[in-house]
């Protein structure tokens, strides 16, 4: 039987990388495994697909990597980087000819009705139609066709947010630790994906030290690093890694 086949649609962090006006040997680095748009995955298995947030850069990523249909969207979280490509969600709509269900936390969820109005309100658009989308909330397992996607609650700062284990892969983006009860998610993994902002301390993201640590404590077999900024140049940072770590890109796939 055919794995699913996960997408790295995105591999940047919020301001992606180039970052507008920076003159930094990342962000003018020719290696295009440098440039990194904001951090998506898809997930598809026969003609199932499922998207993992909509990154801002949503559109130019699903014309980039043919993303032809979209049977289901799970939200880590709220934050813009994450959520911001959700309006391109409606031309799937209007092929597929019915609403996309859409999975989330609670508090997630509520953040994305208040930060878009117009697709929930049920008012009448003027023009250019809206996304046809319905929000229900994790309570546990989801299968979505031949797919099931685990939730595996992760701190980002002060908040709770979801990661999610397909198979014997987690998929886990913005995160600067784990609650103990979500331990036994993350064991047995073949392959960790893992949010690694960069090389500074920060109050909401792993740096790359502190993801090494992680790492260590979860021992998966293989980790591709994402969610990177422009202090992680691909091929400097690639050879202080173990060989079993590395930098994942856009465009990258991998077989789950």
């Amino acid at each position: 039987m055919t794995s699913p086949r996960l997408t790295f649609l995105g591999t940047g962090t919020s301001s992606g990388v180039p970052v507008i006006g920076c003159d930094c040997a990342v962000c003018r680095s020719a290696d295009p495994r440098d440039n990194r748009t904001r951090s998506s995955v898809a997930v598809t298995k026969g003609g199932t697909t499922i998207l993992i947030d909509t990154a801002t850069d949503l559109r130019a990523q699903a014309i980039r990597h043919t993303i032809d249909r979209v049977d289901a969207v799970f939200y880590t979280h709220h934050h813009a980087d994450h959520v911001h490509g959700i309006d391109d969600l409606r031309i799937y709509n209007f092929r597929q000819k019915e609403a996309i269900p859409c999975y989330g936390r609670e508090e997630t969820l509520a953040f994305i009705r208040t930060m878009f109005p117009y697709i929930f309100d049920g008012r009448s658009p003027e023009g250019g139609g809206v996304p046809s989308l319905t929000l229900l909330p994790l309570a546990g397992p989801v299968t979505v066709g031949p797919l099931t996607v685990i939730p595996i609650p992760v701190r980002h700062g002060s908040l709770t947010i979801d990661a999610f284990r397909i198979n014997e892969t987690a998929y886990v983006t913005d995160c600067s630790g784990f609650p103990e009860s979500s331990l036994p998610l993350l064991e047995g993994l073949d392959t960790l994906i893992l949010g690694t902002l960069g090389l500074q301390s920060h109050p909401t993201h792993f740096t790359l030290d502190r993801a090494l640590e992680a790492i260590e404590r979860i021992a998966p077999k293989r980790v591709w690093l994402t969610h990177l900024d422009h202090t992680l140049g691909h091929v400097a940072t690639e050879a202080r890694l173990p060989e079993h770590i590395r930098l994942a890109w856009d465009g990258l796939n991998l077989d789950l």
